[in-house]
């Protein structure tokens, strides 16, 4: 039977700023339960404002576990202004470029869940190379070029746990979306071809797989 979340933190989900819809946030919900029971931290590579972070959070208090988010909170390439998911409001007026930080913190604080997540501002390379743990859960959410998304796949799909899963969002297989959704597309297809992973589920553009083997 699927794991869902509460009306209040579904509640708080919908009203946080960000573009996940409702179907794959619930879908990311419940692998991420899954994933708690392993006992290791959940990391999200990609924070935005945090409407993802509350999902992964909660289902990290419900198990015990640390939630753990890496962004630089600067906006990745299409919230740019000038691009279609810009939103002004982000933008810090003393420096002229996007600080999503406040609205993330202020969005854990209404849901009451700041206790339960570690929030790392910084590149997601520069973290992965320093980072040892291993993990119950990676989601990768970040930036949408092949440079960045295959960053985020070499640099955080190794620490998964045998067991754990990797978790791809915006996942689209139509050329047609170029911009938005093929380089995730490309590092889905990458996971399945390592041997490494295998796919649990597919919830529109949301993806999840398994670590099954070494590598990847």
């Amino acid at each position: 039977m699927p794991t869902a979340p509460g009306p209040e933190i579904l509640a708080a989900f919908e009203a946080a700023k960000g573009f996940m819809p409702v179907a794959e946030g619930l879908a990311l919900y419940e692998a991420a339960v899954e994933a708690g029971r392993l006992g290791l931290p959940l990391l999200e590579v990609g924070t935005y404002c945090g409407r993802s972070t509350i999902l992964l959070a909660d289902a990290a208090r419900r198990s015990g576990v640390t939630a753990v988010t890496v962004d630089h909170h600067r906006g990745s390439e299409e919230q740019q202004p000038g691009w279609d998911y810009h939103d002004p409001s982000t933008v810090d007026p003393e420096v002229g470029l996007m600080d999503t930080l406040p609205a993330f913190r202020r969005t854990l604080h209404r849901a009451g869940l700041e206790d339960h997540v570690v929030a790392i501002v910084g590149r997601s390379p520069q973290v992965a190379a320093f980072w040892r743990a291993p993990l119950g859960l990676v989601f990768v959410d970040g930036g949408h070029t092949d440079e960045h998304a295959g960053a985020d796949y070499e640099g955080w799909a190794p620490h998964v746990a045998e067991g754990g899963l990797l978790v791809i969002h915006d996942v689209f297989p139509d050329p047609a979306d170029e911009f938005t959704g093929q380089a995730p597309y490309r590092v889905w297809l990458r996971a399945l071809a390592s041997g490494a992973f295998e796919e649990v589920s597919a919830t529109d553009s949301l993806r999840v797989l398994r670590r099954t083997a070494a590598g990847g």
